[in-house]
């Protein structure tokens, strides 16, 4: 059965539309876990346009389940991760005029700045996993660095329109998920999965976690947070 991971990052969105101390994203984690959240997912960026280093420290403190910090291979950022030591990194690409996450990381292309962080990360007993497109290619790059894991970017299944755009988009995670798999490595999946298209992702062979935050947040100003992530374990269990 995969885990969740919930990410919070939309919550300190809304706080830091305001510049506020409201809603908090250390409470929205401990809220997460009382649902049911195998995982706390969150992402430091550079411009720190939602996640302050203040929540990812004291959530880290916190948190009884394992924290997984996304991050950008930068110098500045890796060494917070150093000092924070959470359980798990997901090295991500990060542009500042982009609203979310656009697609996966280019392992080959940016290889030498991303072995550098990783093995930092590695030697002080950090996990660490690869946000990826469904690309063999950039999967056995993963494979080939080092990482433990890759996060298959499901964004283009989430967004496509047809039935049989969905497929095709179904087949190649599918398949990216298997090559993984056979490679030694640890399969996540995430980015755009809603309580509408997350179960036939969580039925994909091998899944170990799924990431989750900006439809759980959605559905959690209806239905609050404790009750909008027990509705999307259940759903992916």
């Amino acid at each position: 059965m995969a885990k969740l991971g919930v990410n919070i990052d939309h919550v300190a969105t809304v706080r830091q539309a305001r510049r506020t101390i409201e809603p908090d994203p250390v409470w929205a984690a401990a809220l997460a876990e009382l649902g049911g959240a195998d995982g706390i997912t969150l992402h430091l960026r550079e411009d720190r346009r939602h996640i302050q280093e203040r929540d990812l420290r004291i959530i880290r403190q916190t948190a009884q389940v394992k924290v997984n910090l996304e991050m950008a291979a930068d110098p500045l950022v890796t060494t917070i991760a150093l000092d924070v030591q959470p359980q798990q990194v997901t090295l991500v690409p990060e542009k500042r005029e982009e609203v979310t996450t656009e697609g996966g990381l280019d392992v080959i292309a940016n290889s030498a700045r991303i072995k550098t962080c990783m093995e930092q990360l590695l030697n002080v007993g950090i996990e660490v996993s690869m946000f990826v497109d469904p690309d063999p290619r950039q999967i056995e790059a993963s494979h080939i660095m080092g990482a433990k894991a890759v996060e298959l970017h499901t964004g283009r299944y989430a967004d496509a329109v047809t039935e049989q755009e969905q497929d095709k988009e179904f087949e190649a995670l599918l398949s990216a998920g298997r090559y993984a798999i056979e490679r030694g490595l640890v399969l996540h999946l995430g980015h755009g999965l809603t309580y509408r298209n997350v179960q036939r992702i969580a039925r994909i062979p091998g899944v170990c976690e799924l990431n989750i935050g900006h439809s759980i947040v959605a559905r959690a100003i209806m239905v609050g947070f404790q009750q909008a992530v027990r509705e999307m374990k259940t759903l992916i269990s």
